[in-house]
């Protein structure tokens, strides 16, 4: 393929992504409740901010506020009928920060899951769910997004229909599914499972991978499991920084910078090729993870035992995927840092 990712995983060992969104929105004054992509119009001013610290945190990767710009999310704030403006706007910040940049950094166009459940155990028919993602493609395409890219899912039926969707508008597009539960995804999708299906698909990602979940750590877990299923296609690792901690009314994560430069070798050497931060990374963070993926030598890939010893223990006893009886021990020995 011709587009822009693809030229660069051609010749890249890895490419960095970015890191929170909705972390840094709320450091600038998002209200909770407050619909982040509402900013892309509202303070376009910010949305330049949170683009320009991704990609001179060293980002090769960032991604555009509009995760929750489809119709199904958006008429929770009376704006289902905004879709293209929403999104257009989105990504013509990006596309200014992107091209003011000096070097090449793929625009790729937030897609987030429609917030239903999915037939047979919701309301949300397969037709229905593709035909909000296509609605919501076609505007970030003709608004000059370099890829499309859809996170945070958690079911399988709902990944094909954004696939489905992608292949009508004819995009390039990144998937990561987040597997918060016990290592599966919410709905209970292991990841040997996701590469299974991936590799299924009529119209596969470029790359896909895990986003967001629990802490750095189990999302190494879930890469591991990855590789060990034989992908055809690049990883993506976007963790997030640390675990939430609530204080003075207010979430923190506790990820340091050295942390999350510890986590971004980790998944490299695990075998992720796109390495990002998700929720509580922020550009501090992403600085220190360039620096170290650009200066700290390619080692071994990692066992649960050193990705534990690094970065704290699992959060459950295994991934899904087997082996409980070991995974059970290193979670004893290893608990998630607080």
């Amino acid at each position: 393929m011709s587009d822009l990712l693809s030229r660069l995983l051609e010749t890249r060992d890895w490419l960095m992504a970015d890191g929170a969104t909705g972390t840094n929105l709320f450091n600038m004054g998002l209200s909770s409740g407050e619909a982040p992509e509402m900013w892309n119009i509202e303070e376009p001013d910010n949305i330049r901010k949170l683009y320009r610290g991704a990609v001179e945190a060293g980002s090769d990767i960032f991604l555009t506020n509009t995760f929750g710009g489809n119709a199904s999310r958006l008429k929770l704030h009376g704006a289902a009928n905004r879709v293209r403006e929403i999104n257009a706007a989105g990504v013509a910040l990006a596309r200014e920060v992107a091209d003011a940049a000096g070097r090449p950094v793929v625009v790729a166009a937030s897609i987030g899951p429609t917030g239903e459940i999915m037939a047979p155990m919701g309301s949300l028919t397969h037709e229905i769910a593709v035909e909000i993602f296509h609605e919501q493609a076609e505007a970030l395409k003709d608004a000059g997004a370099d890829v499309l890219w859809i996170e945070t899912i958690s079911a399988a039926e709902e990944f094909r229909a954004a696939a489905e969707a992608f292949a009508r508008v004819d995009m390039p597009w990144c998937g990561t599914m987040s597997f918060d539960t016990a290592g599966r995804t919410m709905m209970g999708l292991t990841s040997a499972q996701m590469v299974a299906m991936v590799d299924k698909l009529a119209n596969p990602p470029i790359a896909f991978g895990a986003n967001c979940g629990v802490g750095a750590a189990d999302l190494l877990r879930t890469v591991l499991g990855f590789v060990a299923a034989g992908p055809e296609r690049p990883v993506i690792a976007k963790g997030n920084a640390g675990i939430p901690k609530y204080h003075d009314g207010h979430i923190h994560y506790d990820g340091t910078p050295e942390l999350m430069a510890e986590y971004a070798v980790l998944a490299r050497d695990a075998g992720a090729t796109i390495i990002g931060g998700c929720c509580g990374t922020m550009p501090e963070h992403l600085k220190a993870m360039r620096h170290a993926l650009e200066t700290r030598p390619h080692g071994p890939r990692p066992t649960l035992d050193e990705i534990a010893g690094k970065l704290g223990g699992f959060s459950s006893a295994s991934d899904g995927t087997g082996d409980d009886d070991a995974a059970q021990g290193r979670e004893r020995r290893g608990r998630r840092r607080g």
